[in-house]
């Protein structure tokens, strides 16, 4: 028996020194290509005043079954890349006691946005706001979308929560979709994409025009997608699986700490 725990401890010692040397060797090595290019972990926490409530907005993708009972504080965030972000940046400013709130609504459009925006929005009195919309106003139009109408609801949404609060903090969102799922097909694709496109400009112009912090979504999801496959990240061409939401997540820690970063 003594033979055996002593050959025991003598194995357990030699793995352990192993494992070590495998570890001090690995650090030597160029780290592994990220598929994302996103480093969501090694950033600088974001200038947040204790107590800074977040509210995010959109459509399903940001909706993710958040918990229309408030007092239910295991599900009230939902599972999409908001309760990611609330979780990391929970972890890393606890002193700073963020109120994070998720008002995404299946299936709206921004047209959707602009009937709720003073209940879902404006009341809710929030220090920064996000926004990520234009998937479904895309999915109803697919022959073409009217631009001109999208971009004065959505400038609509920017002025009157400016109005409410001219210090309020905006971070815009692309639209995005991927080739995968029920848009493997290129010609369904193309469709998609097509006017997904004739969106991100609009975005862009928003963000510039409203000093708001711009995450370029659909970059980053095609970036993540010649690595891997797009199914990978977006399961049915829109929506994202778990991994997709912890790319938007990264992405968006990535963006607004690059932006309102600490020194």
């Amino acid at each position: 028996m003594n033979d055996r725990r002593e050959f025991l401890r003598n194995s357990f010692a030699a793995a352990s020194i192993a494992t070590l040397a495998t570890g001090a060797s690995g650090q030597d090595q160029e780290p592994a290509v990220k598929p994302s290019e996103v480093d969501g972990y090694c950033y600088r926490l974001p200038k947040l005043k204790q107590g800074c409530r977040l509210l995010f907005q959109g459509d399903s993708i940001t909706d993710m079954q958040w918990g229309r009972n408030e007092k239910d504080r295991n599900h009230y965030l939902g599972h999409s890349y908001v309760f990611l972000i609330a979780a990391r940046l929970g972890v890393d400013m606890p002193d700073a006691q963020l109120d994070i709130y998720n008002r995404g609504m299946s299936g709206h459009k921004v047209g959707d946005l602009r009937g709720r925006w003073k209940k879902d929005a404006i009341d809710m009195k929030p220090d920064l706001l996000c926004i990520l919309i234009g998937v479904n106003d895309v999915g109803k139009n697919l022959n073409g979308v009217d631009v001109k109408s999208w971009e004065a609801d959505y400038r609509f949404l920017l002025h009157a929560s400016r109005e409410a609060n001219p210090e309020l903090k905006l971070v815009l969102l692309d639209p995005f979709v991927l080739p995968s799922g029920r848009l493997s097909n290129r010609d369904s694709y193309k469709r998609w994409r097509d006017q997904i496109e004739r969106l991100i400009p609009i975005v862009v112009r928003l963000s510039e025009e409203f000093d708001a912090v711009h995450v370029k979504t659909q970059e980053v999801f095609d970036t993540a997608a010649k690595a891997g496959s797009p199914g990978n990240w977006i399961w049915d061409g829109v929506h994202p699986l778990p991994q997709g939401h912890e790319l938007i997540a990264r992405s968006w820690l990535h963006e607004v700490s690059r932006n309102w970063g600490s020194s």
